[in-house]
């Protein structure tokens, strides 16, 4: 119902639907302190041979400019080219490498491995003025625009106190070898990029606890979309008893047109009546045929009596059969000996008429 407020928890049905559609709890800023954390990792395991590789790089560099000649041909510069794209391969590429997939990892950590080109479809309220200014002023985006101030701010001082420190003692560098120049440089962005790290996990803590609220905020449904939910999973109430009617009707029908077949019917005057068949070498025990109660019993013993079938009185067996047993099924052990009383008394009945 329009309006209606959403206070239930969303079912299994409609989180497996949204998840098709690609709308799942994902915190992008756990994604980028993962990433971070893991390129701080890896910088730090390989920065001597990053040293190297720069080393390598300006060497080579004057290298060209000391030996080429007054003109560099196409061969020379497609040569340095090679060279220094070799160079940027083995200093950058592992930081590159972990950094994609780590930051992969940790998306698929949270969304379970999701892959879905949901998402990448056009959608018309993506580009409605109207949605996107009830977006700019929504809850997520002042949120998001806290956050993004914070980052900012963090990173600014963080940045300015550890070049503030290196302007400091960047003097001292002209009289050190450069790969100690390098080593103190490395040590200090490594400095700064795990204080970054640190402070960038405490917001994406709160960030991830936020997501997850509002994820579940936007995941709640009402409980008319409950019902309606059930109704096209479980189907209509209403629908299901009409089905269930028929198929009463049609076993009843089924049942009604058994009772020629029968040899004997059982009945409480009014209220039960079951009708048996029992055929002897083919049955092992009396078999039900047809049993009914009220309107029903006396249709049985109406259709018995115009085909010429027995019926007697029997309230006390009339009603353990009712009770007992099943269409379709022989009568168990129990009754064997108050209906055999019954068939006997027939036989007898028989065998005086004749």
């Amino acid at each position: 119902m329009a309006g209606e407020s959403k206070t239930e928890k969303a079912t299994p049905k409609k989180r497996r639907d949204e998840r098709k559609k690609g709308h799942v709890f994902l915190s992008k800023d756990a994604i980028a302190v993962a990433a971070l954390f893991g390129s701080t990792a890896v910088l730090r395991i390989t920065f001597v041979g990053v040293v190297a590789a720069i080393y390598e790089m300006f060497h080579y560099a004057f290298q060209c400019a000391i030996h080429a000649p007054l003109g560099m041909g196409d061969d020379l510069i497609q040569e340095c080219f090679y060279e220094m794209l070799v160079i940027f391969a083995k200093s950058a590429g592992p930081l590159l490498l972990i950094t994609v997939v780590v930051a992969i990892a940790a998306t698929f950590a949270q969304t379970r491995g999701l892959v879905t080109g949901e998402l990448l479809r056009p959608k018309f309220n993506r580009i409605s003025p109207l949605q996107g200014f009830k977006r700019l002023f929504s809850l997520r985006s002042i949120i998001e625009a806290v956050k993004g101030i914070l980052k900012i701010v963090i990173l600014l001082w963080l940045i300015y106190t550890c070049v503030s420190d290196l302007i400091i003692v960047s003097s001292s560098y002209l009289y050190m070898d450069i790969h100690e120049a390098c080593k103190h440089i490395f040590n200090a962005i490594f400095s700064m990029m795990l204080k970054v790290g640190l402070a960038f996990l405490v917001l994406a803590a709160f960030d991830f606890l936020y997501q997850w609220w509002d994820y579940e905020r936007e995941m709640k449904m009402s409980k008319q979309e409950i019902k309606e939910e059930y109704k096209q999973t479980e189907g209509d109430p209403q629908v299901k008893g009409k089905i269930k009617e028929l198929q009463r009707r049609m076993a009843q029908q089924r049942m009604m047109q058994q009772v020629p077949q029968a040899d004997v019917v059982i009945r409480n005057p009014t209220h039960f009546a079951v009708a048996l068949r029992y055929k002897l070498g083919e049955d092992e025990a009396p078999v039900v045929l047809a049993k009914g109660q009220d309107f029903m019993a006396q249709r049985i013993v109406a259709v018995a009596e115009e085909h010429k079938i027995a019926v007697v009185e029997n309230v006390a067996v009339a009603r353990a059969l009712y009770a007992n047993t099943e269409v379709g099924r022989e009568i168990p052990p129990m009754l064997y000996g108050a209906v055999a009383e019954v068939m006997v008394f027939l036989y007898k009945l028989d065998e005086i008429e004749k």
